[in-house]
């Protein structure tokens, strides 16, 4: 990802403290009702600029949306698109997902969506893509039982290695896809990348991975 730098980023979020979260250590464990009354809580890991989010919030006014994204200079892009959505039900942080248990709860997340995350191609590299098996085990600790993660990427190589770090963990695979856009997939929300890349007659690798009871 090219990213442009903001300086004036990191303030502006904190102007907008109703959609970017400053205080994310003191909501853990209360999520669902601090901002309503939602059933369900789902959490998107390196959440870019925001379209993915921003749609699923839409659509589904009843499910509270969690983006946590890194780069402020990106998130800013995120937030406006919130803003603009007027959307109440999805919240940003500016944070490191290596830091998820921060932030919630043992058993608080309803499911985690990672969409084109960096595929770190390097072996030496393996313990930062986010399929890796540390990571995996940091979601577990976090969601529901039988939670789940929903994956998309275009990259090839990483999703034939999630698919395997999946089934080494003993996650169960369902709806696995090898080319999302001719699938009968429904209810496909796409991200920022999903849509250049589809342009460009690009396959998109999905799954959605559960845990075991």
């Amino acid at each position: 990802m090219r990213l442009r730098h903001k300086p004036w980023a990191t303030d502006e979020l904190k102007k907008r403290d109703h959609i970017v979260i400053q205080n994310p250590k003191e909501m853990a464990g209360k999520w669902k009702s601090y901002f309503g009354e939602y059933d369900k809580l789902h959490v998107e890991v390196g959440t870019g600029k925001g379209k993915f989010l921003t749609g699923m919030g839409t659509l589904h006014p009843d499910v509270l949306y969690v983006g946590v994204e890194k780069y402020q200079s990106v998130l800013y892009t995120a937030m406006e698109r919130v803003e603009e959505a007027g959307l109440e039900n999805v919240k940003l942080l500016s944070e490191d997902v290596a830091d998820l248990a921060d932030y919630f709860a043992p058993g608080e997340v309803d499911q985690f969506y990672i969409n084109f995350t960096d595929p770190w191609p390097k072996s030496r590299h393996e313990k930062r893509r986010l399929t890796y098996k540390s990571f995996l085990s940091l979601y577990e600790s976090l969601l529901v039982k039988e939670g789940e993660i929903h994956f998309k990427t275009d990259n090839q190589r990483l999703f034939e290695y999630s698919l395997h770090s999946f089934s080494l963990y003993g996650l169960i695979l369902n709806n696995v896809s090898l080319n999302l856009h001719e699938s009968d997939i429904e209810g496909n929300v796409m991200t920022e990348y999903e849509e250049k890349f589809s342009q460009k007659q690009m396959r998109i690798y999905r799954c959605e991975a559960k845990y075991r009871k």
